[in-house]
């Protein structure tokens, strides 16, 4: 039977609590909502923390809301939750994509919308979608808040720009007129981690790309984007040639390792495939064509 190492157990009631509690606590402190990455990684022993600090009191961080041309996403928000709002769906159904493929409903139930972004694993795909959208997420600490781009939240695998003491509270997504989203992907088995993903946003004018956003997961892109399949498609009129274009630089942009779930080349390959997919069907939406 695995167990987690010992380890102290706290309780907050309000942000500024958990906060306390991660500073007497120290680096070997570990923020737990859901749980769903953290709890097999300690029963494991891959990860020992010294004391887990439990949120899930925290009700103010587990709302979605409009306000001030943005859609507020509190950082508590279950996946399950963000799969069955409607104003997500109205604005960004990239989301709803992306959460019909993450893992399964009992993981949906419980993991949250936070602890998926921190846990910075390279392969998820809510951390790729939000890349393509370009959200922002709002870190709370002792010294107050600080706004940071999605897309800077990972320095590397399973590593982020947190400090042992910060907080995500919220995800903040621009309200855009005029755009379609969506995002794809490609798994040995319904709920597993993806072969490759990829997600787009396209905001059109008239039949001009005016601004696009893709994120990709599982296939070593740079910060899950392919941002230099972005500049290369920004102002390009939005047909087959520019699709195109996209899938073979953001091809070119990815690093895959070759591992159980098939050789870099075919990973590479697959994922220009999926951008093409995901693009096609953003600029679908973005025109009204696709239900």
């Amino acid at each position: 039977m695995q167990v987690p190492a010992p380890f102290k157990y706290e309780r907050a009631s309000s942000v500024d609590e958990a906060i306390a509690l991660l500073e007497r606590h120290g680096e070997e402190a570990r923020l737990i909502a859901g749980g769903q990455s953290l709890l097999p990684l300690m029963k494991l022993r891959f990860a020992e923390p010294e004391a887990l600090v439990d949120i899930n009191d925290l009700t103010e961080l587990q709302r979605i809301w409009v306000a001030d041309d943005q859609l507020h996403i509190g950082a508590l928000v279950r996946h399950a939750e963000l799969l069955d709002s409607a104003v997500i769906g109205e604005h960004y159904r990239i989301l709803h994509d992306a959460e019909r493929v993450i893992a399964d409903p009992v993981v949906r139930n419980r993991g949250t919308i936070g602890g998926s972004l921190c846990h910075a694993d390279p392969a998820e795909d809510l951390s790729a979608a939000l890349a393509a959208i370009r959200g922002d997420i709002v870190i709370k600490s002792s010294d107050g808040e600080r706004v940071l781009p999605v897309r800077e939240l990972q320095t590397g695998p399973f590593e982020t720009c947190l400090s042992p003491a910060e907080i995500v509270t919220e995800v903040r997504l621009p309200i855009r007129a005029n755009t379609g989203s969506a995002y794809t992907k490609v798994e040995r088995r319904a709920g597993d981690y993806a072969v490759a993903a990829a997600g787009a946003v396209v905001t059109l004018d008239g039949e001009t790309i005016s601004e696009i956003g893709l994120g990709l997961a599982a296939v070593g892109a740079p910060r899950l984007v392919a941002a230099r399949a972005e500049d290369a498609v920004r102002g390009r009129t939005a047909d087959e040639e520019t699709i195109e274009l996209a899938a073979q630089v953001a091809a070119e942009e990815c690093q895959p390792p070759t591992d159980q779930r098939g050789p870099a080349d075919y990973k590479r390959a697959l994922a220009g495939e999926l951008v093409k997919r995901a693009i096609r069907t953003a600029i679908a939406r973005c025109r009204g064509q696709e239900a």
